[in-house]
């Protein structure tokens, strides 16, 4: 039983971390200067995918959490 949540914790924490690098930063920088992604079909693209990698990151840290806490009580 350990090791399936285990085996949870290392899934979700990896994806946690790869979903946040992908993440765009909040603050727009020198980026705001020229426009950065806006487009024809840009925002709409950026919007999605960021919402797509929002969920991921909520979801592997739920599951991190959950699987962190099960172990915690299991042992």
């Amino acid at each position: 039983m350990v090791k399936i949540f285990s085996a949870l914790i290392l899934i979700s924490g990896i994806t946690l971390i790869v979903s946040v690098l992908f993440q765009e930063s909040k603050s727009e920088g020198l980026g705001a200067i020229s426009g950065g992604t806006e487009g024809r079909f840009g925002m709409s693209r950026v919007r999605t995918l960021e919402a797509m990698l929002a969920k991921i990151t909520t979801i592997s840290a739920i599951v991190f959490m959950i699987s962190a806490l099960v172990i915690a009580a299991i042992q």
